[in-house]
């Protein structure tokens, strides 16, 4: 599934998590989770927003070179599909 032709589905994307990033010093202090090419060649962004990331324990450590599946509504930021992930329970940790 190409997941930038589902913008705007409520849907559900796996991938191996290739990359991190806390941008603490950005607005929003946002978490990105890169799967299956690191940043900049990323195929897919999970995105946790920094009022919501002590759900998440830490994040960046948690998901690095997992395989995950997250589920939530596909929007499309500069040309890479993501989802923004506000709740732990749309990130299942694939075995």
């Amino acid at each position: 599934m190409e997941a930038k032709d589902h913008v705007g589905e409520h849907a559900t994307v796996c991938g191996t998590v290739a990359s991190t990033r806390y941008a603490a010093r950005s607005r929003g202090e946002p978490t990105f989770l890169n799967l299956d090419q690191a940043y900049p060649k990323q195929i897919f962004t999970i995105v946790i927003w920094g009022s919501d990331r002590s759900k998440f324990g830490d994040p960046t450590e948690k998901y690095k070179d997992k395989r995950v599946c997250v589920t939530g509504r596909i929007a499309l930021y500069q040309g890479v599909a993501e989802i923004v992930a506000s709740d732990p329970s749309q990130i299942e940790i694939q075995k």
